[in-house]
């Protein structure tokens, strides 16, 4: 594979990195279960499932399958005049597992496709109504992927200083970040206070929120008791509520969406990530029935004029109903289960200065302070790979976040490696 890696040097620009300093990439040539191997023949147990995108592991057979089946009768077909059996499949699972009348699936190709998809919805359904609104409310350390509708709900992580320039202006309300043994209730008034002084006007278009885990800005959790009050906050005040699940959905959270365990009904929910199991790139942008009827009417104008040229590609959709029909099998419930009580056992161990938390199968803890270019977190991804882990930290953040096949064995190894690395990195 020497060539693979030569070429690679001369040919690719890998997202997320300075290549002037970073390491050569890792090459990968095969991957099964929780597990990747790389063209030396090492394995790389992946706790972080590529990118939160894997949810039962690699190379599953079934997925597999199914998508070489869907191969063999139709690959792709436009969207626009035409549908096909495992799109409107795949909407109607999903919109069965969603609360309300969140019934509405229209398809994209990525998680910021999907945030870009939601947030033109609410801007033209004010439109349509007749009272544009033209404002958008987020939270500080949200991130919503990087086209630049969702860099600009996403300002306010920090990613994107480059492109300040370009980005619409948004409002941005603290988040109330909660951990193991905190009291975060005076965070959460303030929150709610400063989202009801930019909500007061009447001109908000929509409110987005990451539900109960912030991915990229370190896994900072909140309580579902502050997202059910700001649900009510936003509808009190007329405003719509967009869900960024594209990390949290399909079980990550302990429930099926974040949404479900906090019992909260947004009017728009983002999915994509492990959609289709890791597989293949799709999205969907869910809509209550409500809020689609009013794209409805006798001209072209008021219909909502956005599209992709995979658009719903039956690949992907055959994809995610074989990765749904393992989600909801009995044994990887029970597995998500048995995550989370692992993380718990050995999240009680963690100094709480470590501000150690945990939602579902999402665990997390901070080696210090800092963001995203901490100089920490290259330390810390060497550390991790040296001892056979794809554990790649958020700056100062370590995380986990393991496909759902993973066994006690693999988690035990990985925590072993957790409790080497703050002894090491962040000694008493």
């Amino acid at each position: 594979m020497t060539d693979i890696a030569d070429l690679d040097a001369r040919h690719v620009w890998h997202p997320f990195t300075q290549a002037a300093t970073a390491p050569p990439p890792v090459v990968m040539v095969g991957g099964r279960g929780a597990e990747l191997i790389a063209a030396d023949q090492r394995a790389y147990l992946d706790m972080v499932s590529s990118w939160w995108v894997n949810l039962h592991g690699h190379a599953h057979p079934a997925i597999a399958s199914a998508i070489a089946a869907q191969a063999g009768r139709l690959e792709q077909v436009l969207f626009a005049d035409f549908t096909h059996e495992p799109a409107v499949r795949l909407a109607a699972r999903v919109a069965s597992l969603l609360p309300g009348d969140l019934d509405r699936v229209f398809y994209s190709d990525d998680g910021s496709t999907a945030v870009e998809v939601a947030l033109k919805m609410a801007w033209q359904v004010w439109a349509n109504r007749g009272e544009p609104r033209r404002r958008f409310v987020a939270f500080d350390g949200g991130y919503h992927g990087d086209t630049l509708g969702a860099m600009s709900v996403g300002a306010a992580s920090g990613y994107f200083r480059a492109w300040k320039d370009l980005l619409v202006p948004v409002d941005a309300a603290p988040f109330p970040a909660t951990w193991e043994g905190c009291d975060p209730t005076a965070r959460e008034a303030a929150s709610l206070e400063a989202v009801d002084r930019l909500l007061a006007p009447g001109d908000v278009a929509a409110v987005i929120i990451e539900p109960l885990v912030q991915g990229a800005a370190g896994m900072r959790m909140c309580r579902p008791d502050f997202l059910r009050a700001l649900a009510d906050l936003v509808r009190a005040r007329g405003s719509l509520l967009v869900a960024d699940e594209v990390m949290t959905g399909f079980g990550r959270t302990g429930a099926h969406f974040a949404c479900l365990k906090a019992g909260v009904q947004p009017d728009l929910v983002c999915l994509s990530k492990g959609l289709t199991g890791g597989f293949l790139p799709l999205s969907m942008t869910v809509a209550r029935e409500a809020l689609y009827r009013e794209f409805l009417g006798p001209d072209l104008g008021r219909a909502f004029l956005h599209g992709h040229s995979y658009t719903a590609n039956p690949l992907g959709c055959a994809a995610g109903l074989a990765s749904l029909d393992l989600l909801l099998d009995a044994a990887c419930q029970a597995r998500i289960e048995a995550i989370e009580a692992f993380h718990r056992a050995r999240l009680a161990k963690v100094a709480p200065r470590w501000r150690p938390r945990l939602c579902g199968t999402i665990a997390a803890l901070d080696l210090g302070e800092g963001g995203y270019g901490s100089d920490l977190a290259p330390r810390l991804k060497r550390f991790f790979l040296d001892r056979g882990l794809l554990l790649r930290p958020l700056g100062p953040t370590i995380y986990l976040l393991p496909p759902y096949c993973v066994d006690d064995g693999q988690l035990g190894r990985a925590w072993d490696a957790v409790d080497e690395a703050i002894g090491l990195f962040a000694p008493p």
